[in-house]
């Protein structure tokens, strides 16, 4: 988990407790963001909290009298992090609040964000360094509000309607990805963000518990996309085999020349044809027959 997503759902855990938490309860309620280690967690967890104070999270901290010996508990007050005029729920407005500082959205924040709680002003004193340039999208803190809060959504993906429950939210080679549990298609799915096709609507609560689901960081380009992936088997000659196995991720059957045939899980037909291209005249597609002819059109067309 990177620092961003760490910080996210630190803020959601706190923002979400309805009493305070001990340090011991996050690392439980946050299971694989932090290290085991007692003295590596607690480093971590403490510069955590510095950042999220220095972009103005109110994190309140109270003495846990409950246990035994008593210890500090962390939470942070909803109605003291909204603010007063906001049109966003708590939730929202802390994803909208988090992201904004600790990255530089595209286009800028502008004032309407700060305005809003959701950026620190240009050289505020404690500010913290940003990870980076993020692309914003409109439905990201509907999003990620429904994801903390276990709700099912609506929207129109690739002129669908989909109702989707959101697991979570990652950001891969300048696109947000939505993953989750899709219920009209009993399934979990991928969704890139920037091409849902209309507003996000909450529905309720969400049914099934949140789930793992595939990590854009993991994948293939040509296993990027919606529906059922496609069995294909790519022939690799010799002097090239090696190479094709790393990029494309797996292991292959050897052949007695040396070549190698690679099985793919294909759901983006023309990225598999920019990975068989690049190995020129010593790659081909063997099956299926319909994307082989597809191939070999499209390199007579270039031709």
């Amino acid at each position: 988990m990177d620092k961003f997503e760490r910080l996210l759902n630190l803020t959601a855990a706190l923002l979400n407790a309805s009493h305070p938490l001990s340090a011991s309860e996050l690392r439980e309620r946050m299971a694989g963001a932090y290290s085991e280690d007692k003295t590596a967690f607690r480093r971590m967890f403490e510069r955590d909290k510095a950042d999220l104070r220095a972009i103005g999270v109110p994190i309140e901290v109270s003495t846990l009298y409950r246990l035994d010996p008593p210890v500090e508990g962390y939470r942070i007050p909803a109605r003291a992090y909204v603010g007063r005029d906001v049109r966003f729920d708590p939730d929202e407005l802390a994803a909208l609040h988090l992201a904004t500082n600790l990255v530089r959205l595209e286009g800028g924040s502008g004032a309407g964000l700060a305005r809003l709680g959701g950026a620190a002003s240009a050289g505020a004193a404690g500010s913290v360094e940003e990870v980076g340039e993020l692309p914003f999208h409109d439905s990201l803190g509907k999003l990620v509000a429904a994801a903390i809060g276990h709700r099912e959504v609506s929207f129109a993906y690739r002129d669908a309607e989909r109702r989707v429950e959101p697991w979570r939210l990652s950001f891969h080679r300048g696109h947000w990805y939505l993953v989750g549990w899709d219920v009209g298609h009993s399934e979990e799915r991928m969704f890139r963000v920037d091409r849902i096709d209309s507003e996000v609507t909450e529905l309720g609560d969400a049914s099934r518990p949140v789930g793992e689901g595939p990590d854009p960081r993991t994948l293939r380009p040509w296993e990027f996309g919606a529906g059922k992936p496609v069995e294909v088997r790519v022939l690799v000659d010799a002097d090239q085999a090696s190479w094709a196995c790393h990029r494309a991720g797996v292991d292959g059957e050897r052949r007695p020349d040396g070549s190698i045939v690679l099985t793919l899980q294909v759901r983006d037909a023309a990225a598999l044809r920019s990975f068989v291209v690049e190995f020129l005249e010593h790659a081909e597609v063997l099956d299926p027959d319909w994307l082989r002819d597809e191939v070999k059109t499209w390199l007579e067309a270039l031709v």
